[in-house]
């Protein structure tokens, strides 16, 4: 119950937050003070202001806000959310461009379930659907799944993930983004030993932790020093009574989100300070840099606590995926079963989560694979986002993506049989 207790704390005091903000905009914002103007009323409302949306995006799921687009014949195209596969913990969303021509690259973007909403990818997906059919995973928020929908771990993931590829077959282009990546390598593994004519075409790894003690960072040093029994302790909480997940074991996004902050906090502190002067001079926008950025960064989910902890424990701690031993449903994956499905790392100079070492390491677990099916690229000054998102996704990252799926578009090779069939596994959550 005390875990209980302090989920519905938190989730109290930032409901308290965004009515103190909300009260501090309509008192300093009435009409009758006009009549004297003052500088501290500007300021307590444009605090208010700041303030209330701050708190409330942290329980606002973002939109993707991609509605149109212009398409070769000068149209613009409405852009439909179309789910394709629905199930609890995650979907398989489809951006379609209704009245143009279906593209014949088809992309499996797998986006982080690492405490954001599939959204923070929006930008990548915008550049992508120009032309490409655009799939996404659209990963659920755990406080609003019913604890009778089972546990989901790793494992879970790695099945989720060999499904959707089945259900968009073979000519599919997987990009994993970052934190999913040494799931979706052991998901093409595994789908190569099970059913080795669903393969996708190709894998892209972005920025993902295949062997973290490659290149160590802060976030390997602290998956090493802490033990399991005190992320359980420190970082678990049952959901409250206000959402349909009440009782399952979570990492709280607030908890999340105030992790994030703390480690700049100098840098946020400035950042609300300014837009506070901003909104006061009357020189901020409800679309302005400040906005747009933290809309998408405040806005976090709980994760299901099963998933965060075997995610700790097997990936950064034991190494599974770096040493070629992560089991699913008690079967080992042997990723190097993968030998026809052309594979490529992306990482940037600069990332500081994700250093450069940590994902480059696939290639070396790819032994089945030829040497001409294997591409690497360091992008240089690029930081952990700009490898999937802005300058430098635009202009140097997204065209080798693009050429690299292109030159493996051709027919495929045959699949090599495997010596024993292996039992299929159940994709849903236990």
């Amino acid at each position: 119950m005390r875990y209980m207790m302090t989920y519905d704390l938190m989730e109290t005091m930032r409901n308290t937050n965004q009515w103190l903000g909300a009260t501090a905009k309509t008192m300093a914002s009435y009409p009758a003070f006009s009549i004297v103007p003052n500088p501290a009323l500007a300021w307590a409302a444009a605090w208010g202001e700041v303030t209330e949306r701050t708190f409330e995006r942290m329980v606002v799921k973002p939109d993707w806000g991609i509605h149109t687009m212009t398409c070769e014949d000068g149209k613009d195209h409405l852009v439909n959310v179309e789910t394709v596969v629905e199930k609890p913990f995650g979907d398989l969303i489809h951006f379609d461009v209704a009245g143009r021509e279906e593209q014949p690259r088809k992309i499996l973007l797998v986006a982080p379930m690492s405490g954001h909403y599939a959204t923070l990818l929006r930008s990548t997906v915008k550049s992508l659907i120009v032309n490409c059919e655009v799939y996404v995973t659209d990963w659920h928020n755990a406080r609003d799944i019913p604890v009778s929908a089972g546990k989901f771990d790793v494992e879970d993931y790695t099945l989720y993930l060999m499904e959707f590829m089945r259900e968009l077959g073979p000519d599919t282009h997987v990009i994993a983004v970052c934190q999913p990546a040494p799931l979706t390598l052991a998901a093409t593994a595994y789908l190569a030993e099970l059913d080795p004519e669903a393969q996708p075409r190709t894998l892209t790894l972005i920025g993902g932790p295949i062997d973290p003690n490659a290149t160590p960072t802060d976030v390997t040093d602290f998956g090493h020093r802490v033990t399991m029994g005190q992320l359980e302790e420190t970082m678990i909480q049952r959901v409250g009574f206000k959402y349909k997940g009440v009782g399952r074991m979570v990492y709280p996004g607030l908890l999340q989100l105030s992790s994030f902050m703390s480690m700049n906090a100098d840098r946020h502190s400035k950042a609300f300070n300014d837009q506070i002067l901003r909104v006061a001079r009357g020189e901020a926008s409800d679309h302005d840099a400040h906005n747009r950025f933290y809309d998408e960064y405040l806005a976090v989910m709980d994760m299901p606590a099963e998933f965060y902890l075997s995610t700790v424990e097997r990936i950064f701690k034991n190494g599974e995926i770096a040493s070629n031993s992560f089991e699913v449903a008690g079967h080992k994956v042997d990723i190097g079963a993968i030998t026809n499905v052309a594979v490529k790392t992306v990482e940037g100079a600069k990332d500081d989560i994700s250093a450069p070492g940590q994902c480059v390491a696939a290639l070396d677990l790819c032994t089945g694979l030829p040497d001409d099916m294997k591409a690497a690229h360091l992008e240089p000054d690029a930081g952990h986002y700009g490898i999937f998102a802005g300058k430098s996704w635009r202009n140097n990252i997204r065209p080798l993506v693009l050429d690299f799926i292109d030159s493996n578009s051709g027919p495929k090779k045959p699949a090599p049989k495997r010596k024993a069939k292996l039992k299929a596994v159940k994709t849903d959550a236990a």
